[in-house]
């Protein structure tokens, strides 16, 4: 790093994420810049693989964009939770599935430009089917079930938009050899 920190604060506090606003000094210029960091716990994304090859995905009313969106299941942290907890518990509340056995592929940083969120991905297979607990909000959520070739198409068309379920996929098919 060239710089230091002078002087960091929170200014906001909200239930998803807190904004940070840092004062910075460049090593050797003196020159002083202003950085502001939406602070996020992070959280886990399941790419659930049924036994027939179908991997399992949810309709949810995204507020930001107004609009519903299809994604894989996820779920934001709890304060200091393992994220493959965190990937166990989404998948059971979005989905009904719980899973015996259960991977991580990789991480993601969401938007590192300006955010702190880091995605831990996980790939659940045998899956046995239950019931859901969603929360407050999730009611209205729909399941579906895809083939990876499905899924696929509805990137390329952009029926699929959300930018966790597009690297997640990718990341599924990275350790898959698909």
């Amino acid at each position: 790093m060239n710089f230091s920190v002078t002087k960091s604060e929170i200014i906001f506090r909200g239930k998803v994420f807190d904004v940070q606003v840092d004062e910075i000094e460049y090593n050797g210029s003196g020159n002083k810049a202003r950085r502001e960091v939406a602070v996020h716990p992070g959280g886990a994304v399941v790419v659930a693989v049924k036994n027939d090859g179908k991997i399992v995905l949810v309709t949810q009313y995204r507020y930001p964009s107004k609009e519903v969106l299809l994604e894989l299941p996820a779920g934001k942290l709890d304060k200091g939770e393992d994220p493959q907890v965190c990937a166990t518990r989404e998948l059971t509340e979005e989905t009904g599935y719980t899973s015996t056995k259960i991977k991580k592929l990789g991480k993601i940083q969401t938007s590192p430009g300006f955010c702190s969120e880091v995605l831990h991905i996980y790939l659940a297979e045998n899956l046995v089917p239950g019931n859901h607990a969603r929360e407050e909000g999730e009611e209205g959520m729909e399941m579906f079930e895809f083939t990876l070739e499905e899924i696929e198409e509805k990137i390329r068309t952009g029926e699929i938009s959300d930018a966790k379920t597009i690297c997640s996929i990718s990341m599924y098919k990275l350790h898959s050899g698909c």
